[in-house]
């Protein structure tokens, strides 16, 4: 994108009645037979490339595999594995047949597994042996259970690498529709169960052509590399439909261990990894490496997401590799929302602007929209017209579903505004907005300050309870190497933040910790350390009222 007002302007889908992923756009790069898709090495040097073509003949085998066991098109199949090629074939052969895929991450517990099956009614499980064991203590518990497939071997599995050697490498797509069922989620709110998050043929497999053509930058000749988890629906954006829909080639790291900012960024420099996808925790920690000891000749071209990141962190990331980390935004329920997209000036805290094909408002309790510059919540029109990378629904839930319109509006949960010049800027979840003295205060602004100290590596900022001001900011704080919490420290940044933002912002509370809550995707799970400040303080008073 060259031009982003004319881009916005001009840029419309063409989603055709009949449509199925895999037939019509995977195949179609395959027909340029040498043309790699996807590049997979392993932390003992061991590496497996797949051209499109290949993809397609092994992902219709597999497709035959389904057949031959009786799971049919729109039938549901859970599918739980790390970076391993039979990742990326097992959700190219459900599309391709019709069978509605369902990834989760191997940090699922057995209870969790019984959970996506009794809610789903999926048929099938395609796992790693490790995970394979988890599925097997709940499998008396899961009736809509019949097929289980494993990379490796189990007694009682289908072995993956059999099945699909002796299966026949000629099946015809399902005749899919643009709004049939392709992909479901759960994804986590801040109430109740995992919701399950349902997708179309069109909404993800059509609509990440944004996140891949104006945010990722990609073209057919791009090697990409997202680090993230595959349980996670980044791995379907940025790993998947949005690099597929572009031709580029996608790059995986295999790797069982905990993440490695050393080891990423001497990939990096070793592979010819073009551009680079990765939650703002891994930047966070590639800047506290020495930097100057790689060369990043490859790379062109990097971005975020997941939360906003600080703009020190995009700074110090851009003085050493030459390359601005472009922001994006959006949700499990949607593609590309809002980005820094490359042809724009990046405003350091922004968010970006608005994706082609949508209009996003910052809007009122009543669905009104906020003048520039006021807080509200970040909303997707969706009438007149409703824009293709919207989810579909959550699955069996239609008052959870309704609940997320206001008028013309989906509502995403989290707060924001939009300047005079249409850049939005993130504040926090909804939920997470901290409230003291009458003051709002977002979370993200306050850690961008606190980023900003040199004895700062990671914080999250929360809400804690406070007789007299309501509640108070409170800071997590992961200290760099080389610090040690103190007194004298915690007053020195409280100090510095208040120079750095306005004043009233500053944490009252700071707490050094070694590690923070996450999800699976990188996100500070602000909402475990949240509910321990209040249960702390809840156990405060009742001390001190029994003491008195």
């Amino acid at each position: 994108m060259k031009n982003y007002e004319q881009t916005y302007a001009d840029f419309k889908f063409e989603v055709p009645a009949d449509f199925n992923w895999a037939r019509d756009t995977f195949d179609k790069w395959g027909e340029d037979r040498g043309k790699l898709a996807l590049w997979v090495v392993d932390d003992f040097g061991n590496e497996e490339k797949f051209t499109f073509a290949e993809m397609t003949r092994l992902s219709k085998k597999l497709a035959n595999v389904f057949s031959a066991n009786n799971i049919k098109e729109g039938d549901k199949v859970i599918v739980i594995l790390g970076r391993l090629p039979a990742w990326w074939i097992s959700i190219l052969a459900c599309l391709r047949s019709g069978v509605i895929v369902s990834p989760g991450t191997g940090q699922l517990t057995p209870k969790d597994i019984q959970y996506r099956f009794e809610s789903s009614g999926a048929v099938a499980m395609i796992c790693d042996e490790g995970n394979a064991a988890k599925v097997d203590a709940v499998a008396d518990k899961c009736p809509t259970l019949t097929t289980k497939i494993v990379v490796g071997s189990r007694e009682g599995w289908l072995s993956f690498d059999e099945e699909v050697e002796k299966a026949a490498d000629d099946f015809e797509a399902a005749a899919t529709t643009c709004d049939t069922q392709s992909i479901l989620y759960f994804t986590s709110g801040t109430t109740g169960m995992p919701k399950m998050t349902v997708h179309t043929h069109a909404t993800y497999g059509i609509g990440h052509t944004i996140t891949g053509k104006f945010w990722l930058d990609l073209t057919p000749d791009d090697i990409h590399w997202n680090l993230s988890d595959t349980g996670w629906a980044k791995a379907a954006w940025s790993s998947y439909f949005g690099p597929w829909n572009c031709g580029a080639a996608v790059f995986a790291h295999n790797s069982p261990g905990k993440f490695d900012g050393k080891q990423v960024l001497g990939m990096i420099d070793k592979y010819p990894i073009t551009t680079l996808c990765g939650p703002p925790t891994a930047y966070r920690v590639f800047v506290q490496e020495d930097l100057t000891k790689y060369t990043f000749k490859a790379l062109r071209h990097c971005v975020a997401a997941g939360e906003p990141l600080n703009p020190e962190v995009i700074n110090v990331w851009k003085e050493a590799t030459g390359n601005t980390i472009y922001d994006g935004y959006g949700q499990t329920e949607t593609v590309l929302l809002v980005a820094n997209f490359p042809c724009n000036e990046v405003r350091p805290g922004s968010m970006g602007k608005m994706s082609p094909t949508f209009y996003i408002g910052i809007i009122d309790d009543e669905g009104n929209e906020a003048p520039a510059g006021q807080e509200g919540d970040i909303a997707v029109r969706v009438k007149p017209v409703r824009p293709v990378g919207l989810f579909k629904e959550y699955y069996n839930e239609p008052e959870r579903t309704a609940a997320t319109y206001r008028g013309d509006w989906y509502v995403t949960g989290d707060r924001g505004i939009k300047d005079e010049d249409d850049y939005i800027w993130f504040v926090g979840r909804a939920d997470d907005v901290i409230l003291t003295s009458g003051y709002r205060i977002g979370p993200f602004e306050v850690e961008s300050a606190l980023i900003e100290h040199p004895a700062v590596a990671e914080s999250a900022v929360v809400a804690s309870p406070d007789e007299v001001r309501g509640e108070i900011v409170k800071a997590f704080v992961i200290l760099a190497p080389g610090y040690q919490g103190s007194p004298e420290l915690v007053k020195e940044i409280q100090d510095f933040v208040k120079k750095v933002t306005a004043p009233y912002k500053y944490p009252r509370e700071i707490e050094f910790v070694e590690s923070l809550p996450k999800t699976i995707s990188g996100k500070i799970r602000r909402i475990e350390l949240r509910d321990a400040e209040k249960q702390k303080k809840m156990l405060k008073m009742t001390e001190e009222g029994t003491a008195s």
